[in-house]
Protein backbone atom coordinates (compact mmCIF):
# COMPACT_ATOMS: atom_id res chain seq x y z
CA UNK A 1 0.00 0.00 0.00
CA UNK A 2 1.53 3.43 -0.61
CA UNK A 3 0.03 6.59 0.22
CA UNK A 4 -0.18 9.87 -1.40
CA UNK A 5 1.28 12.87 0.96
CA UNK A 6 0.06 16.37 0.16
CA UNK A 7 2.33 19.13 1.32
CA UNK A 8 0.24 22.28 2.14
CA UNK A 9 2.41 25.78 1.97
CA UNK A 10 0.36 27.24 5.15
CA UNK A 11 1.24 24.58 7.03
CA UNK A 12 4.89 25.05 6.80
CA UNK A 13 5.72 25.79 9.93
CA UNK A 14 5.97 24.21 13.26
CA UNK A 15 5.49 25.98 17.08
CA UNK A 16 8.20 25.76 20.14
CA UNK A 17 6.28 24.04 23.05
CA UNK A 18 6.78 25.48 26.91
CA UNK A 19 6.10 23.49 29.72
CA UNK A 20 4.21 25.85 32.21
CA UNK A 21 2.48 25.39 35.74
CA UNK A 22 -0.56 25.45 34.20
CA UNK A 23 0.36 23.16 31.56
CA UNK A 24 1.56 23.20 27.87
CA UNK A 25 1.93 26.01 25.90
CA UNK A 26 2.91 26.84 22.22
CA UNK A 27 3.82 29.70 21.08
CA UNK A 28 2.66 30.90 17.64
CA UNK A 29 4.48 32.33 14.45
CA UNK A 30 2.54 36.15 15.26
CA UNK A 31 3.52 35.50 18.98
CA UNK A 32 1.11 34.60 20.62
CA UNK A 33 1.03 31.87 23.75
CA UNK A 34 -1.89 29.48 23.57
CA UNK A 35 -2.75 26.61 25.88
CA UNK A 36 -2.40 22.71 23.93
CA UNK A 37 -5.98 21.09 23.94
CA UNK A 38 -5.10 18.39 25.70
CA UNK A 39 -4.37 20.80 28.47
CA UNK A 40 -7.24 23.00 28.66
CA UNK A 41 -9.46 19.18 28.33
CA UNK A 42 -7.39 17.32 30.94
CA UNK A 43 -7.76 20.43 33.44
CA UNK A 44 -11.55 19.31 33.66
CA UNK A 45 -10.26 15.26 34.47
CA UNK A 46 -8.15 16.24 37.43
CA UNK A 47 -10.81 14.97 40.30
CA UNK A 48 -11.46 11.54 38.75
CA UNK A 49 -7.31 11.25 38.43
CA UNK A 50 -6.75 11.75 41.91
CA UNK A 51 -9.40 9.68 42.86
CA UNK A 52 -8.27 6.73 40.45
CA UNK A 53 -4.33 7.38 41.86
CA UNK A 54 -5.46 7.32 45.57
CA UNK A 55 -8.24 3.80 44.99
CA UNK A 56 -4.90 2.55 43.00
CA UNK A 57 -1.87 3.57 44.70
CA UNK A 58 0.79 5.66 43.55
CA UNK A 59 3.31 3.12 42.27
CA UNK A 60 0.37 1.27 40.69
CA UNK A 61 -0.78 4.64 38.80
CA UNK A 62 2.64 5.18 37.93
CA UNK A 63 3.07 1.86 36.32
CA UNK A 64 -0.37 1.95 34.50
CA UNK A 65 0.29 5.54 33.16
CA UNK A 66 3.84 4.13 32.13
CA UNK A 67 3.08 1.57 29.85
CA UNK A 68 -0.26 3.14 28.44
CA UNK A 69 2.15 6.24 27.65
CA UNK A 70 5.04 4.29 25.87
CA UNK A 71 2.11 1.91 24.42
CA UNK A 72 0.98 4.74 22.60
CA UNK A 73 3.75 6.98 21.71
CA UNK A 74 4.74 3.40 19.65
CA UNK A 75 1.92 3.13 18.40
CA UNK A 76 1.93 6.56 17.26
CA UNK A 77 5.31 6.43 15.49
CA UNK A 78 4.40 3.53 13.87
CA UNK A 79 1.37 4.29 11.82
CA UNK A 80 3.55 7.96 10.78
CA UNK A 81 6.05 5.56 9.76
CA UNK A 82 3.05 3.68 7.74
CA UNK A 83 1.15 6.40 6.29
CA UNK A 84 4.72 8.00 5.41
CA UNK A 85 5.36 4.49 3.16
CA UNK A 86 8.64 3.80 5.26
CA UNK A 87 7.26 0.86 7.26
CA UNK A 88 9.14 -1.89 5.32
CA UNK A 89 9.26 -5.97 6.42
CA UNK A 90 12.52 -5.21 8.35
CA UNK A 91 10.77 -2.38 10.23
CA UNK A 92 7.84 -4.57 11.58
CA UNK A 93 10.11 -7.68 11.99
CA UNK A 94 11.42 -5.31 15.05
CA UNK A 95 9.24 -3.96 16.17
CA UNK A 96 7.73 -5.25 19.69
CA UNK A 97 5.23 -7.48 19.68
CA UNK A 98 2.29 -6.02 21.27
CA UNK A 99 3.00 -2.65 19.31
CA UNK A 100 2.80 -4.75 16.15
CA UNK A 101 -0.14 -6.55 17.20
CA UNK A 102 -1.95 -3.05 18.04
CA UNK A 103 -1.05 -2.01 14.49
CA UNK A 104 -2.23 -4.93 12.63
CA UNK A 105 -5.06 -4.27 14.03
CA UNK A 106 -5.38 -0.81 12.23
CA UNK A 107 -3.35 -1.56 9.50
CA UNK A 108 -6.70 -3.19 7.19
CA UNK A 109 -8.14 0.35 8.42
CA UNK A 110 -5.88 2.54 7.07
CA UNK A 111 -5.26 0.91 3.78
CA UNK A 112 -9.23 0.39 3.44
CA UNK A 113 -10.39 4.18 4.10
CA UNK A 114 -7.46 6.79 3.98
CA UNK A 115 -6.80 8.40 0.60
CA UNK A 116 -4.49 11.61 -0.08
CA UNK A 117 -2.82 12.76 3.30
CA UNK A 118 -2.44 16.65 4.17
CA UNK A 119 -1.00 16.31 7.75
CA UNK A 120 0.97 14.03 10.42
CA UNK A 121 1.91 15.32 13.62
CA UNK A 122 1.36 18.46 12.42
CA UNK A 123 1.30 21.61 14.62
CA UNK A 124 -1.82 23.40 14.67
CA UNK A 125 -3.54 26.48 16.22
CA UNK A 126 -6.28 28.85 16.27
CA UNK A 127 -6.34 32.51 16.96
CA UNK A 128 -10.44 32.32 17.41
CA UNK A 129 -10.15 30.00 19.87
CA UNK A 130 -6.82 30.57 21.55
CA UNK A 131 -5.81 27.02 21.56
CA UNK A 132 -3.05 24.99 20.09
CA UNK A 133 -1.72 21.44 19.56
CA UNK A 134 0.17 18.58 17.41
CA UNK A 135 -2.86 16.39 15.45
CA UNK A 136 -2.10 12.50 14.77
CA UNK A 137 -3.15 12.93 10.54
CA UNK A 138 -5.26 14.97 8.64
CA UNK A 139 -6.82 12.39 5.65
CA UNK A 140 -9.42 11.70 3.66
CA UNK A 141 -11.58 8.70 5.10
CA UNK A 142 -13.40 7.48 3.00
CA UNK A 143 -13.38 9.97 0.98
CA UNK A 144 -14.05 12.55 2.94
CA UNK A 145 -11.48 14.79 4.75
CA UNK A 146 -11.38 14.08 8.19
CA UNK A 147 -9.38 14.42 11.84
CA UNK A 148 -8.02 10.88 12.69
CA UNK A 149 -6.77 10.39 16.13
CA UNK A 150 -5.00 7.07 16.88
CA UNK A 151 -5.34 5.61 20.36
CA UNK A 152 -4.29 2.54 22.36
CA UNK A 153 -5.94 1.05 25.30
CA UNK A 154 -5.96 -2.60 27.46
CA UNK A 155 -9.40 -2.65 26.49
CA UNK A 156 -12.99 -1.73 24.70
CA UNK A 157 -13.87 2.11 24.89
CA UNK A 158 -17.40 3.17 25.90
CA UNK A 159 -18.27 6.35 23.57
CA UNK A 160 -19.45 7.80 27.20
CA UNK A 161 -16.12 7.69 28.37
CA UNK A 162 -14.16 9.57 25.56
CA UNK A 163 -16.45 12.85 24.59
CA UNK A 164 -12.77 14.40 25.38
CA UNK A 165 -11.17 12.35 22.19
CA UNK A 166 -13.83 14.48 19.81
CA UNK A 167 -13.82 17.46 21.69
CA UNK A 168 -10.09 17.06 20.93
CA UNK A 169 -10.13 16.29 17.31
CA UNK A 170 -13.14 18.82 16.71
CA UNK A 171 -10.44 21.88 17.74
CA UNK A 172 -8.21 20.31 15.58
CA UNK A 173 -10.67 20.63 12.66
CA UNK A 174 -10.99 24.28 13.61
CA UNK A 175 -7.61 25.17 13.89
CA UNK A 176 -6.94 23.16 10.44
CA UNK A 177 -9.69 24.93 8.97
CA UNK A 178 -8.60 29.02 9.81
CA UNK A 179 -5.01 28.28 8.96
CA UNK A 180 -5.96 26.30 5.42
CA UNK A 181 -9.17 27.29 4.51
CA UNK A 182 -10.36 24.04 3.92
CA UNK A 183 -13.31 23.03 6.36
CA UNK A 184 -13.29 19.49 8.59
CA UNK A 185 -16.34 18.11 9.85
CA UNK A 186 -15.43 14.33 9.98
CA UNK A 187 -13.37 13.22 12.58
CA UNK A 188 -12.30 9.38 13.21
CA UNK A 189 -10.94 8.10 16.58
CA UNK A 190 -9.14 4.53 15.83
CA UNK A 191 -8.36 2.81 19.12
CA UNK A 192 -6.16 -0.58 19.12
CA UNK A 193 -6.97 -2.35 21.58
CA UNK A 194 -5.03 -5.15 23.97
CA UNK A 195 -7.99 -7.05 24.72
CA UNK A 196 -10.22 -6.74 22.31
CA UNK A 197 -10.88 -6.37 18.71
CA UNK A 198 -9.99 -2.59 17.23
CA UNK A 199 -12.31 0.45 17.36
CA UNK A 200 -12.94 2.96 15.01
CA UNK A 201 -15.49 5.96 15.53
CA UNK A 202 -16.53 8.13 12.83
CA UNK A 203 -18.68 10.98 13.79
CA UNK A 204 -19.33 14.40 13.10
CA UNK A 205 -17.98 17.60 14.80
CA UNK A 206 -20.65 19.60 15.54
CA UNK A 207 -22.09 18.31 18.14
CA UNK A 208 -18.35 18.76 20.55
CA UNK A 209 -17.65 22.47 19.61
CA UNK A 210 -20.28 23.79 22.14
CA UNK A 211 -18.76 21.78 25.20
CA UNK A 212 -15.02 22.41 23.75
CA UNK A 213 -15.65 26.07 23.80
CA UNK A 214 -17.02 26.15 27.09
CA UNK A 215 -14.21 24.12 28.22
CA UNK A 216 -11.34 26.57 26.75
CA UNK A 217 -13.39 30.01 28.33
CA UNK A 218 -13.42 27.87 32.05
CA UNK A 219 -9.65 27.90 31.28
CA UNK A 220 -8.61 31.08 30.21
CA UNK A 221 -11.23 32.08 33.67
CA UNK A 222 -9.53 30.18 35.91
CA UNK A 223 -5.74 30.42 34.81
CA UNK A 224 -5.85 34.68 33.91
Amino acid sequence: MTFEYIKLPELDFDLEAVTTESGRQYKTPNGNSYPSVTTVLSSYNKKAIYEWRARVGEEEANKISGKASRRGTALHTVCEKYLLNEMNELRMQTMMPNIKELFLQLRPELDQNIGKIYSLEQALYSDGLKIAGRVDCIAEWDGELAVIDFKTSSKEKWEDGILNYFMQCSAYAEMFGEITGKPINKLVVAIAVEEGKPQIFVRDKEPYLPQLKQYIAKYYLTNN
